[in-house]
């Protein structure tokens, strides 16, 4: 253990006024070591954000449960690959602490403020970050308990974040990672984070899909959900059937929606290149009619109503059936070609990702103009309905970005399909955000930037809390409306072990600001 002669002076010193030691964090700025173990993702990252707004991601590394033999999540691997892997991501993870060395803008070192390690002294976290849900609980219990740990050892705050939150937030992570890393000069602004409040997110991963509205940290209205099943399981169900044998015995990992994009796509963005939107709903409603030259279609949910939600459990079902008809639609064959596969593959990703990008256009419609068509007053049947023009799109419009994240984020054929969809139907000023790839997926930087962000909003967690399998990003049912979970109603868990009510809807949290 490296000793600590040196720090004694400075430490006595650093005593004498509290207020300079309370300041110490803002003059830095801030750091958090953050744990995610939602799923089936062990993850630990060192994050710190400066007061110019510029942000760093220190470390971050991810080890992902082998779950080849199962073709899919296993849970009982999951919790052990956590068990297995945290505490050593951990301390791999404590190397990567900032030096604690002093500086003009850090004059003083308090033993305090720096854990010593065998290689050096390096500042402390000035809080832990964890996620506390939504998850599968026991391997979520895995990251909160060892967060906990840290937080008792340390005598540092703990924030149990909110996993949803934290993806829709990833994309204001980014933009201060690009930030300079420090002030051009002692007198600065800060930089704000962008995308600024309010915009609008697709949350699409295997376990949620999620139609956002958000106007500030903590209130959020979820505008759709899903039914059934989320886009990225009903994506890799679909793969498990397309893929090849031979494709899929070559595949290292268990991200199937990742490989039905590589195999539906072998040339990347070449392939879909010329893919455009339907520019009227009433062209959208045709193009779901079409068949394929093999006799098959795939109908999109929902096509010839205007409802809120998603649904995609239709998808594995359509493939089978398709799939079991073979002698239908290609003749006598045994084995369906590689190409037929191929169109599968297209057309299964192609009818998702136009149910979310048409679900969106009728949401920013709605958000945009109060009534968005020019409907009459006497009965009408859905077909004419469908036909009816849209008003035109204010040229200014109240949501200005679409953030895009989560797992299925990642896949670009995806971004292709909501720029085509946003640009046919008058929304071209909307801008697209989303993470790069390795941010899409679960990670704990961006639990660490929720982290930051809660904390400079005065939250804390308290450490009584506990893990929530079930826990709403907007108040009450998806699809309903504003969150009611105001700051007063924080302390308040309205649904005991499931949390409802958003993200301040649950128990143990305390705010330092209005607290005492």
């Amino acid at each position: 253990m490296l000793p600590l002669r040196g720090l004694t002076t400075v430490y006595r010193n650093g005593l004498r006024s509290k207020a300079r030691l309370g300041n110490f964090a803002a003059r830095r700025g801030l750091l958090t070591l953050a744990i995610e173990s939602s799923c089936d993702d062990t993850s630990v990252a060192i994050v710190s954000k400066q007061p110019s707004g510029a942000a760093k991601i220190h470390f971050m590394e991810n080890i992902t449960t082998d779950s080849t033999a199962y073709q899919g999540i296993h849970p009982i691997r999951a919790l052990e690959s956590h068990q297995e892997n945290l505490a050593k991501l951990v301390q791999k993870a404590l190397s990567h602490l900032p030096p604690a060395s002093a500086s003009e803008s850090q004059p003083e070192i308090t033993i305090d403020k720096v854990v010593a390690l065998s290689d050096g002294i390096r500042q402390k976290p000035d809080f832990i970050s964890a996620t506390r849900g939504p998850g599968m609980r026991s391997n979520l219990f895995t990251g909160l308990d060892t967060a906990k740990g840290l937080s008792v050892a340390w005598q540092i705050p703990f924030i149990g974040v909110h996993h949803m939150q934290a993806h829709l937030l990833t994309p204001r992570l980014i933009y201060a990672t690009a930030l300079p890393e420090a002030p051009q000069s002692s007198s600065f602004a800060m930089k704000p984070e962008h995308p600024s409040f309010p915009f609008v997110s697709i949350l699409a991963s295997g376990g949620h899909t999620l139609l956002v509205a958000s106007s500030s940290l903590t209130r959020h209205t979820v505008l759709a959900t899903a039914t059934d099943t989320a886009v990225g399981e009903s994506l890799d169900k679909a793969a498990r059937l397309i893929l090849p044998s031979s494709f899929l015995a070559r595949a290292k990992t268990t991200m199937y929606g990742k490989l039905l994009e590589e195999f539906a796509f072998p040339n990347g963005s070449e392939d879909y290149a010329d893919y455009t939107a339907p520019a009227t709903r009433g062209d959208e409603i045709a193009r779901g009619k079409v068949v394929t030259e093999s006799g098959w279609s795939l109908t999109i949910p929902y096509s010839q109503t205007r409802e809120l939600a998603f649904s995609f459990a239709f998808l594995p079902t359509a493939i089978k059936d398709i799939l079991a008809g073979k002698g239908e639609w290609w003749g006598d064959e045994t084995e369906i070609t590689e190409d037929e596969r191929r169109l599968l593959a297209r057309e299964s990703m192609r009818v998702c990702f136009e149910h979310l990008a048409s679900r969106t256009i009728i949401a920013l419609e709605k958000l945009c103009t109060p009534e968005p068509f020019n409907t009459p007053t006497y009965p009408m049947s859905r077909t004419s309905r469908a036909k009816l023009k849209p008003k035109p799109v204010p040229a200014h419009l109240p949501v200005k970005t679409l953030v895009v994240s989560g797992g299925v984020a990642a896949n670009s054929f995806l971004m292709k399909v909501l720029r085509s969809f946003l640009d046919a139907r008058g929304f071209n000023q909307v801008e697209i955000v989303a993470p790069p790839p390795a941010l899409c997926t679960d990670n704990a930087a961006m639990i660490g930037w929720a982290g930051i962000e809660m904390f400079e909003a005065g939250w804390r967690s308290e450490l009584s809390i506990r893990a929530l399998r079930k826990w709403s990003l907007g108040s009450g049912q998806a699809g309903g409306g504003e969150d009611q979970a105001g700051e007063d109603q924080a302390g308040e868990d309205q649904a005991g072990e499931e949390g409802s009510g958003g993200v301040l809807g649950v128990g143990g949290w305390v705010n330092v600001n209005t607290s005492g």
